[in-house]
């Protein structure tokens, strides 16, 4: 698998489990960056929302498709504010 198509199935994978406004999967050699956003995780404490983009992975990580992922959550008024400052 090439990195677009690995980015494409980590998408997938996670907006199929859980409902996301927005998901951006970027490569940076072996290091995998998940930016998700939903209103979901204002619930959420830091480690659950991790754990709910995570999760979808497991299969992946597993066997060695993807390792080394970052992941940065935010509800859709935080992923605003960080726009407008990144």
């Amino acid at each position: 698998m090439d990195v677009s198509e690995i980015e494409e199935l980590v998408s997938t994978l996670i907006n199929d489990a859980i409902d996301l406004d927005e998901v951006h999967v970027t490569f940076d050699g072996s290091q995998c960056r998940i930016n998700a956003v939903s209103d979901m995780f204002d619930d959420l404490s830091r480690v659950k929302r991790q754990q709910a983009v995570l999760k979808p992975l497991a299969e992946i990580i597993k066997n060695g498709t993807v390792h080394a992922i970052t992941v940065k959550t935010f509800s859709k008024a935080q992923w605003k504010r960080d726009k407008l400052f990144n």
